[in-house]
């Protein structure tokens, strides 16, 4: 059914279902959000804005978009030990956009919301002639004072990830075409990897307790590894060797890929993370993968076979 598509109509039959009765949102009906503080947490704040031709394909389902914008900030809170408590959501849509694009959007927005217990607060809705740019202030609390950094990483830290790298990276490209000897199955293991990540809420508390820096992965490996490494003045080195991979990725790799690709494609929203000794054993335990560690120094080596590999590209950079 094709509803009234104005601003204020939108949010009422659109956005206000998903703030439901929670006292922060106000019913969507002011201008402004409320949030309480709660007794020894600290409130931790993201943001993450999502632009179509950028960080989404225009064939990409809104839905999966909706779920992806949740999920990567969801997935920035949960690096740092935060429980994801709600957020303010802003919608850029370009100009003569129907209705029912912004209701299949809403209800993305439901399932994950659903799914992570993560409530809308408000935010804004406008329109614009460019492409659709959308983007989520994401609220969680951590322990007062215990909020994981970039910063901490220590000389002779492990260095560990929660998960595949790289899976993301080939769902773009099967996407774009490349990789059609790729079995249906490994094809949509990676489409999915890239239209839906999955934010490691399950090991939050694990991280928490045991890591001396963490970060998620959201423009590749090596970049990432060398932010962390930049804010804690270590220096990381990486075994590519090392680093965890999907079967449909080592299929990928069989028809072609570059194993140095995976580790700078970025989209992963995978944990990275450094730790002692004794806090990797519970980490890998709890399903971390190590693949490096901290030395005297600064900046990222990537290594393969005890060799230091040179990286023309290493990772995203935002312009």
């Amino acid at each position: 059914m094709t509803g009234d598509n104005s601003e204020f109509s939108v949010i009422d039959r659109l956005f206000k279902p998903l703030a439901g009765l929670t006292a922060e949102a106000r019913g969507l009906i002011d201008d402004v959000a409320v949030l309480g503080a709660r007794d020894g947490y600290d409130l931790v704040v993201t943001t993450d804005a999502m632009v179509e031709g950028v960080h989404f394909l225009s064939t990409d389902p809104l839905d999966l978009v909706a779920r992806k914008l949740l999920r990567v900030n969801i997935s920035d809170l949960v690096a740092k030990g935060a429980d994801p408590y709600g957020y303010q959501l802003l919608t850029a849509w370009p100009k003569g956009m129907a209705y029912e694009g912004k209701e299949i959007f809403a209800a993305g927005l439901r399932v994950d919301q659903d799914e992570f217990d993560f409530d809308l607060f408000g935010g804004d809705t406008v329109s614009t002639d460019g492409p659709l740019l959308l983007a989520i202030t994401a609220f969680g609390h951590a322990p007062t004072g215990r909020t994981l950094s970039r910063a901490g990483a220590r000389v002779g830290d492990r260095v560990l990830v929660g998960g595949y790298i790289g899976d993301a990276h080939l769902g773009l490209r099967v996407l774009r075409g490349e990789f059609d000897d790729l079995s249906d199955a490994h094809k949509a293991h990676l489409i999915r990897a890239y239209r839906l990540p999955q934010p490691r809420d399950d090991m939050a508390d694990t991280v928490l307790e045991n890591a001396h820096a963490s970060m998620d992965i959201s423009d590749g490996l090596i970049a990432d590894a060398t932010h962390l490494a930049k804010a804690s003045a270590v220096r990381i080195v990486i075994d590519l060797d090392r680093v965890p991979t999907s079967d449909a990725a080592r299929a990928a790799m069989v028809l072609g890929a570059d194993a140095v690709d995976l580790v700078t494609g970025g989209d992963d929203y995978q944990m990275l993370c450094t730790a002692s000794a004794a806090g990797a054993k519970v980490l890998i335990a709890a399903g971390f993968v190590e693949v490096g560690r901290c030395e005297a120094g600064e900046g990222v080596d990537l290594i393969s076979n005890g060799q230091v590999l040179e990286l023309e590209d290493r990772g995203w950079v935002h312009g």
